[in-house]
């Protein structure tokens, strides 16, 4: 797992991060009103790529967990906003609360690969 991880995470993030480019209606629901969405979207995207790439950069990888984290950690209030809509964006509040420990799991992902990285 220790050599497959930040694989799998680097792809995740690279492909999240063009889908963000490519398709950003999935994601301007999720962005709070009082954030200028387009920006944040974009911004989102192209963080994601970038670390994306580091996760790809054996000197990097490490660094790449933690910024991975970080940006997971930054995400997660916006998962938490959804549990409490009234129309949550993922669908329905199971899904919501399903998708925020997938980001609880996703921070501690990134975080191990930084531990391990070190």
């Amino acid at each position: 797992m220790k050599k497959i991880l930040p694989y799998i995470l680097g792809i995740i993030m690279i492909l999240g991060g063009v889908n963000h480019l490519i398709n950003p209606e999935i994601y301007i629901e999720m962005i709070p009103p009082f954030i200028a969405n387009n920006l944040a979207n974009i911004g989102a995207g192209v963080v994601e790529i970038l670390i994306g790439i580091l996760f790809f950069i054996p000197t990097f990888r490490g660094i790449a967990g933690l910024a991975f984290a970080g940006l997971m950690l930054a995400f997660l209030p916006l998962h938490i906003w959804d549990v409490f809509r009234a129309d949550p964006v993922t669908g329905n509040t199971l899904i919501a609360i399903m998708r925020l420990g997938l980001q609880i799991l996703l921070i501690y992902a990134g975080w191990w690969v930084y531990k391990n990285e070190r």
